[in-house]
């Protein structure tokens, strides 16, 4: 064989290996769901991130004819589910229910997770975005937002706010005081929802809360918001300012959802489930039913989920690094 025929028949060699590789990777896309596809959801059963897992296993079953089973995995503020879903096989039958707590916030903390979220993940599409809301007991002097700046100011240390250790409300309060120099003290709770109990009570005056457990509240009169931390105002809390608009312009501090896959696992699955995400949470009933509970559909991009993830993770590094917080 000559040089040149043994080139040509090379080139043909790979040609070849190629379309096989890629025949078989659509096939691979193509087959798959052939059997029950697992969701794991690195918190318990009956909060935000639960009902939020059930939402995309519902939608993705219709959409794809096969179950998606919803696993919890609570405990370690959602790493533990995390780091199982990191070591699962890269088959496109184990998913991660990801969001700020164990996707972003827990590589800030020290020691560092054992995992990556970018480098042992595929984000698939971010679903949701929804501010937390300062809100304070309606016997707390403050009542708007620069009124509660101004009193803290003028009563250095002597303003108490409930705090669930690294959670998205502990990290809008850390943002917050940061941003606008305030000195205050939290009160550690072991969830939000003992917390906010204490704020009703009057036992705490303030604390930051997910705009959808703290909206029944507000509605009668049990609570009053002075300040919401999304770019835009939200739609459940049209009179609430922004932090942003309130004197600190690009204050964010928003809880997020969204999916996400072991890496390796084949683009033709990954890209099938990126597409029926973005399909399914654009559905006028679906983004109706997410939004009355005062949530932002997102329903974004494999590579914008990825971008805005690395975004969040160094976002709140900083703030972690800055508040001296740790893992409990």
């Amino acid at each position: 064989m000559t040089h040149h025929s043994k080139r040509t028949f090379l080139a043909g060699c790979a040609l070849a290996f190629a379309g096989i590789v890629s025949g078989a990777a659509f096939a691979q896309g193509d087959a798959w769901p052939s059997k029950p596809v697992r969701m794991i959801v690195p918190f318990p059963a009956g909060g935000t991130s639960d009902i939020m897992g059930r939402l995309i296993a519902e939608q993705l079953g219709k959409a794809l004819k096969q179950p998606f089973i919803v696993e919890n995995k609570g405990g370690a503020g959602g790493t533990i589910g995390a780091e199982q879903a990191a070591k699962a096989p890269a088959d496109g039958y184990t998913l991660l229910l990801s969001g700020i707590g164990s996707n972003a916030i827990a590589h800030g903390m020290t020691p560092r997770p054992n995992y990556d979220s970018s480098r042992d993940f595929i984000q698939i599409s971010q679903l949701i975005a929804g501010p937390n809301v300062l809100v304070v007991n309606p016997a707390f002097p403050a009542k708007t937002f620069k009124e509660f700046v101004d009193y803290v100011k003028a009563h250095p240390g002597k303003v108490n706010y409930g705090v669930t250790n690294a959670s998205s409300g502990h990290l809008a309060m850390e943002l917050l005081k940061q941003t606008a120099g305030l000195n205050m003290v939290g009160i550690p709770y072991r969830g939000g929802g003992p917390a906010l109990t204490d704020v009703l009570a009057n036992q705490i005056p303030t604390m930051f809360v997910n705009q959808d457990a703290v909206l029944p509240y507000v509605k009668a009169g049990k609570l009053r918001a002075l300040a919401v931390t999304s770019a835009q105002r939200n739609v459940l809390f049209p009179d609430v300012p922004t932090v942003a608009e309130s004197g600190y312009p690009g204050f964010s501090a928003v809880s997020w959802v969204g999916l996400s896959a072991p890496k390796g696992t084949p683009k033709p699955i990954v890209d099938k489930l990126e597409a029926e995400m973005m399909k399914a949470f654009r559905q006028p009933e679906v983004r109706a039913k997410l939004e009355a509970s005062g949530f932002v559909v997102v329903a974004s991009s494999s590579q914008e989920y990825s971008r805005f993830l690395q975004s969040e993770t160094e976002r709140w590094s900083k703030v972690i690094k800055e508040a001296g917080i740790k893992p409990e």
